[in-house]
């Protein structure tokens, strides 16, 4: 009897939460359909165009007055009083569907100015197209004045192989000797200038598209140590070689790092034709900008050094320093270039130094040659400076920078022998 007194309960329990079941499954689907039927605006075009026009014509809008129009047939779905007269666009094709627009914009959309007009106000959520445009790229037009030419490479390092890639890609505006222009490169790897990989020579174009790849075998200790050099030439009818310009591109820690391969544009430069000094020469820019009172130097290159290489392995460096009534006041140093009378930095140094201190300050740029044993000899030495320091060249460099704020000024230096005391 028991067991049939807990039969009964049960199955009555089980047949109302099987009710109660069906009646929640009931009541979510009603939900469910409700939110898939759609309500259709009242009015018509013709009642909106015309409520608009005579809006326009009769009196001014009011805020709380604000024309109803019909649904766009491609919109399934309610637009609201104030995004009315938007334009919209269909999912399905790409053709613009124009709604009327309401001449009668929300108020609270709208922003407040004291003129309270509305010729000044802006689509709220317009997306502006300007924004999603990628920045043109302007290496192949923009040229400055008097440039030789323009040549794109690239450079990677395989670690493991200790191989140096090196990718010509091509070269724009090259200024030919003559009418038609065949173009060559010769690829070194500085300090060794014997050995050199060349390209195809192309025929009468001063826009080549090399599109050519060149290995060179260099130890991963020494890489950091060398410059790449591109020397472009034109082939005349006789197969002579005219130098156009060349390219000097150091090969440093940043430019090597991680297996990857980066593209590289640099204007050509002309070969310096002057021998070299007694002593060597070296290459720099200044530059001062007073706005935030920062001399800058940017060390290029030296060549003709006379170094001592009866002491090994040497390397050279330069010093550069500030001074200040002949005291010294901050001094900064390039990386050292292993066993080159030509070596290349490429390397920028930047000192405070006020608009009121330039009549009596100077820079000295020393080049230091070091040997085995931590040893250093100083090879020569430039000053640049106001009338009180220098005279010459060092002192027109000078007097350039000063006339041409921001822009870097870049010269070459014969080196002074530095006296012993």
């Amino acid at each position: 009897m028991a067991e049939q007194l807990a039969l009964v309960i049960g199955g009555t329990i089980g047949g109302l939460l099987l009710l109660l079941l069906i009646g929640a499954s009931c009541c979510l689907w009603r939900r469910f359909c409700a939110t898939l039927t759609y309500e259709e605006l009242p009015g018509t075009p013709a009642m909106a165009s015309a409520a608009a026009s005579s809006g326009q014509q009769d009196r001014p809008c009011q805020p709380h007055a604000r024309t109803q129009l019909s649904r766009p047939p491609d919109v399934p779905f309610v637009v609201p009083p104030s995004l009315q007269g938007r334009d919209w666009v269909p999912l399905h094709s790409g053709e613009w569907t124009h709604a009327p627009w309401d001449s009668c914009p929300a108020s609270e959309l709208l922003p407040h100015t004291p003129s309270g007009g509305l010729g000044d106000a802006c689509m709220v959520g317009a997306i502006n197209p300007e924004l999603y445009k990628f920045p043109e790229d302007k290496s192949e037009t923009d040229f400055p004045a008097g440039c030789l030419g323009r040549l794109w490479f690239s450079v990677e390092y395989e670690q493991e192989a200790e191989r140096l890639l090196v990718g010509l890609i091509k070269a724009r505006h090259l200024q030919a000797p003559s009418e038609t222009c065949s173009p060559l490169v010769k690829l070194y790897l500085l300090p060794d200038e014997r050995r050199f990989l060349q390209s195809k020579t192309k025929r009468k174009t001063s826009n080549p598209q090399f599109d050519e790849h060149f290995i060179f075998q260099v130890s991963s200790k020494t890489v950091t140590q060398r410059v790449l050099k591109f020397s472009v030439y034109h082939v005349d009818r006789q197969r002579k070689h005219q130098l156009l310009g060349q390219v000097l591109f150091p090969l440093k820690n940043e430019t090597l790092a991680g297996d990857c391969r980066r593209v590289i544009w640099r204007d050509l430069e002309a070969e310096s034709l002057e021998p070299p000094s007694e002593f060597g020469d070296l290459q720099f820019c200044l530059s001062y900008n007073d706005y935030l009172s920062r001399l800058t130097v940017v060390v290029l290159r030296a060549k003709g050094l006379r170094l001592q290489e009866d002491r090994g392995i040497v390397s050279v460096f330069v010093k550069v320093s500030l001074m200040n009534h002949n005291k010294f006041v901050k001094c900064k140093k390039t990386s050292a270039v292993l066993g080159s009378i030509n070596p290349v930095y490429n390397e920028t140094f930047s000192f405070k130094a006020d608009a009121t201190e330039l009549d009596t300050a100077s820079l000295s740029l020393t080049v230091v040659q070091n040997t085995e044993g931590d040893k250093s000899q100083q090879l020569g030495r430039v000053v640049v400076g106001p009338y009180m320091y220098t005279r010459g060249r060092e002192l027109e460099h000078w007097d350039e920078m000063l006339s041409k704020p921001k822009e870097l000024v870049k010269r070459w230096h014969a080196l002074c022998r530095i006296t012993e005391p």
